[in-house]
């Protein structure tokens, strides 16, 4: 990793969070909640979503006043095993968080529970979710739309956003089967990491107006929100590759974003209305949770994810290639290493957070990039 890198102590990062939170007007309680996904996704490696999404989601979109630091969650339709939500533009991970416990609820009662969401906003890595369902023994599916920014196969216009379908699952093993990515080749968080590491994407992530690809990363984040740039389907440009099945889930999970729940789609979630001012997100989620022990016996069920899971990264190796690595497995290689080191934090978001620390006036803390 570049010297570039200082490493943050976990506690510190967590709790420096939680007050950047609380300052912005977010009750201790959610403050602690929005916190643990964010330092949940620094834990596990994904730092597309971690400390690096504060500033830039979070913190300047409270205070451009489009998202609402008090949280106030509406039931608009429930039954037995379902339930509709209306977020209010209030913290995602709070919706989120609150949606799966109604989803847990309803799955320990009748066996399975679905919570759809409308009116949200960002809610962070979505394995965090599944993975509050695999610790009661549950099986976790979650998905969200966001702001437009793939293309449709054949298409060139930014139309879907990166829509992650994920799934988690338990296993007898130290970690679960975690999928948590994109329908997109790649997405915007990833593309933030180059841009502040100061290097081009690869191609094929992005495609120009006239289907061409680009790797000109610090302009392209511009133009993903003009719309003269958008990004490929998981598969990539056409259908050779197959683009066409990345494009085809993608939307799949924005129907499953909106339609269930009557909520805001595809060009309505750009952040900005007719004239360009800014305005909410109103992104949709859902989230479904299935106990196991409706089915089969957990330890059964365990037992056998556990083991199709060690057969597949036994088998045989590519040329140059020793391990073979399942959903959820690089995440906890990295909790592994990161445990004893903490957060890495480069010189933009160590600037990023002296700026919060400052305009808030969080004073107490000390980094060691001080």
């Amino acid at each position: 990793m570049s010297s570039e890198f200082i490493s943050i102590p976990f506690n510190l990062m967590e709790e420096f969070m939680i007050d950047v939170f609380m300052g912005l007007g977010v009750p201790e309680e959610d403050a602690r909640i929005c916190a643990d996904v964010l330092i949940t996704a620094d834990k596990r490696g994904i730092d597309s979503h971690g400390i690096g999404r504060l500033k830039p989601i979070y913190y300047d979109r409270i205070k451009a006043g489009i998202q609402s630091p008090v949280t106030v969650i509406d039931i608009i339709r429930e039954g037995p095993t379902t339930a509709v939500v209306d977020g209010n533009n209030g913290m995602g991970q709070v919706i989120a968080y609150r949606c799966m416990q109604m989803a847990i609820e309803r799955a320990q009662k009748y066996g399975m529970g679905m919570v759809a969401a409308r009116n949200s906003t960002h809610y962070g890595i979505a394995g965090y979710y599944t993975l509050m369902a695999i610790e009661k023994d549950m099986i976790g599916i979650t998905g969200t739309n966001a702001r437009p920014s793939i293309a449709p196969t054949f298409g060139v216009e930014n139309m879907l956003g990166t829509n992650p379908l994920t799934i988690g699952i338990p296993s007898d093993e130290d970690f679960p089967f975690v999928i948590d990515c994109a329908t997109s080749v790649s997405q915007r968080g990833k593309i933030e990491v180059y841009e502040r590491l100061n290097e081009d994407i690869p191609p094929g992530w992005v495609i120009d107006e006239n289907g061409m690809t680009r790797t000109d990363t610090a302009q392209i984040l511009k133009d993903l929100v003009t719309g003269s740039a958008a990004l490929t389907p998981l598969g990539g440009i056409g259908e050779e590759q197959g683009g066409h099945k990345g494009f085809g889930y993608a939307t799949a999970v924005e129907i499953l974003s909106a339609a269930l729940q009557g909520g805001a789609f595809l060009k309505a979630l750009t952040g900005f209305d007719g004239n360009g001012n800014k305005q909410p997100y109103r992104l949709g989620h859902f989230f479904m949770a299935i106990d196991i022990n409706a089915f089969i016996e957990v330890e059964q069920f365990k037992a056998t994810s556990g083991e199709i899971l060690r057969q597949i990264r036994n088998s045989r190796k590519a040329p140059g290639h020793d391990r073979i690595f399942t959903a959820g497995e690089k995440e906890y290689d990295a909790w592994l290493e990161r445990r004893h080191t903490g957060v890495p934090v480069n010189a933009p978001l160590q600037n990023d957070m002296r700026i919060m620390r400052e305009e808030l006036g969080l004073n107490k803390y000390r980094f060691p990039f001080d």
